[in-house]
């Protein structure tokens, strides 16, 4: 069975990621945390981990889906070519990609939300100042799916999470993430 790639990245958001691998891990859909370097990634709670491969080691056959956390301050990462590159390498029509909070920037640099609706955890401001979003295909719903990309707020991530178990045909327990 092919894996999800799990973007991790300085500031990362782990809560955003919790409902996610949750339902990831009861559909028994293998992962593999994916980080710019071999360094240790802390996120933005503290935690500290490293990832089991780097975005220039993976193995791109192995995986059909890629899960993005948002991240503190997106303006950090700005500069991080590779990651972009990286992006537009695993995107196609086959390939799921959920992306959640600020991380549809992400996308949206790749070129890969070209066409696409998305939501996004920014604000206007913020998207028209980074000039890389069509905001034209800007919705203001907490998860958008446009066919193989889901986009979030992180707000949204139960749903988020439950869009990305179902677009990968997974069976999960949406009761374990009821309020």
């Amino acid at each position: 069975m092919k894996k999800t790639a799990v973007l991790l990245y300085p500031q990362f958001s782990e809560y955003e990621l919790s409902v996610p691998l949750s339902i990831l891990m009861q559909g028994n859909k293998p992962i593999v945390t994916v980080g710019l370097n071999n360094q240790p990634i802390t996120g933005e709670s503290g935690l500290s981990c490293v990832a089991d491969t780097t975005i220039n080691e993976i193995n791109l056959k192995e995986i059909d889906s890629i899960l993005l956390p948002g991240c503190m301050d997106i303006m950090t990462l700005i500069d991080e070519k590779e990651l972009f590159e990286f992006i537009k390498q695993v995107a196609s029509e086959e390939t799921v990609i959920a992306s959640i909070s600020s991380s549809p920037y992400f996308l949206a640099r790749a070129g890969v939300l070209r066409g696409k609706k998305f939501t996004v955890g920014l604000t206007m401001e913020s998207m028209e100042e980074l000039d890389v979003f069509e905001t034209e295909n800007y919705c203001e719903d907490i998860v958008v799916q446009d066919e193989n990309i889901i986009t979030a707020r992180g707000r949204g991530f139960i749903r988020f999470g439950i869009y990305l178990g179902n677009a990968l045909n997974l069976e999960f327990d949406e009761r374990w993430y009821q309020e």
